[in-house]
């Protein structure tokens, strides 16, 4: 099959590779579309030693199964698989399972491929009516619904139900939509990219601001940088929440006095349960996510000028689905 490899740092080739064979508890998915996340972007720059070349990237996948009693049904991907047995999995967090494996993680490889192989529990079926490219939005869309999720469980009644999200890449995007859907109104995107800026608010409808100013209720950190962790806590009201998503720096910027005399929750939030995931497809299925058609599309066969062309800044789509 041909596949999109990572070959080592800012260095993609596509070529063939050997054909993916899924096991007997397994499905082969033939991959129609393929969505790039930040975490291939890292891996590409060599920033991530969890995904070591050659290795296939790619995990945010619709297809199509082949083969079997299932043969032709449209599916999503969730591409999180738990242990299944320890206590994280039996309650329902399979996110925080020590032995969670992801694909596009070595031992298993991704998704930028003409096919994968997958267990059914990880697949949700979606309707005909749904293109699989919206449902290969499904991955990041749950990243940021589980963060939602949590961060209005832990709002104080108290606080006002006002929003800021720092960064409107895909999943700062994909929290501005949960947010809405989950029942907040007052939702404002910072950020500094003015091309990006004009696309949220022209295409998507999202209002945005090149920096965050004033005070919320509940703020999320898609960028996770020292600097927007800064703002995260000078921007949060008393009794508020900063949900943080993002994975850029591991240190800096919190303002830990602050957080602690204005009783400000912070969580990090990982990935999504299970049940997150299944919410989000019913939630892009029924529409609440709004028409989702905000993603550029290319070739697989164009992989490597896509993740150039992300590096460099040239794209104001805050995601690219590449399709085999």
């Amino acid at each position: 099959m041909k596949a999109l490899v990572y070959d080592g740092v800012e260095t993609l080739t596509f070529r063939d590779v050997p054909d993916a064979v899924p096991d007997p508890e397994q499905e082969l998915v033939r991959v129609v579309a393929s969505g790039i996340c930040g975490s291939d972007m890292h891996a590409y720059l060599g920033h991530d030693d969890r995904r070591p070349a050659p290795l296939i990237l790619g995990h945010e996948a619709a297809g199509v199964i082949v083969g079997g009693d299932r043969d032709g049904t449209r599916v999503t991907i969730n591409p999180l698989v738990g242990c299944g047995i320890c206590a994280a999995c039996t309650s329902g967090r399979d996110n925080l399972c020590a032995d969670r494996k992801i694909i596009s993680m070595p031992p298993r490889e991704g998704a930028f491929a003409e096919f994968v192989a997958m267990r059914p529990a990880n697949l949700v079926d979606v309707p005909d009516d749904v293109s699989l490219d919206k449902a290969a939005l499904a991955e990041p869309l749950a990243v940021s619904w589980h963060a939602v999720r949590l961060g209005l469980v832990a709002l104080d009644p108290a606080a006002s139900r006002s929003a800021l999200v720092l960064g409107g890449g895909a999943i700062g995007l994909a929290a501005a939509l949960a947010l809405k859907a989950q029942g907040l109104s007052s939702v404002t995107v910072a950020e500094p990219n003015e091309v990006r800026r004009s696309f949220l608010e022209k295409r998507c409808d999202i209002p945005c601001v090149p920096a965050g100013t004033g005070s919320y209720g509940l703020v999320v950190d898609a960028v996770g940088y020292a600097a927007t962790r800064a703002s995260a806590s000078s921007l949060t009201e008393p009794g508020g929440v900063i949900v943080h998503i993002g994975l850029g720096e591991d240190t800096g910027g919190l303002n830990i006095r602050r957080m602690t005399l204005q009783e400000i929750t912070f969580i990090g939030t990982y990935t999504y349960t299970p049940q997150d995931f299944r919410d989000t497809c019913s939630a892009i299925f029924d529409g609440r996510l709004g028409p989702l058609d905000w993603a550029e599309e290319r070739p697989l066969s164009d992989g490597a000028r896509a993740f150039a062309d992300l590096r460099s800044g040239a794209v104001a789509a805050p995601k690219i689905i590449l399709h085999p």
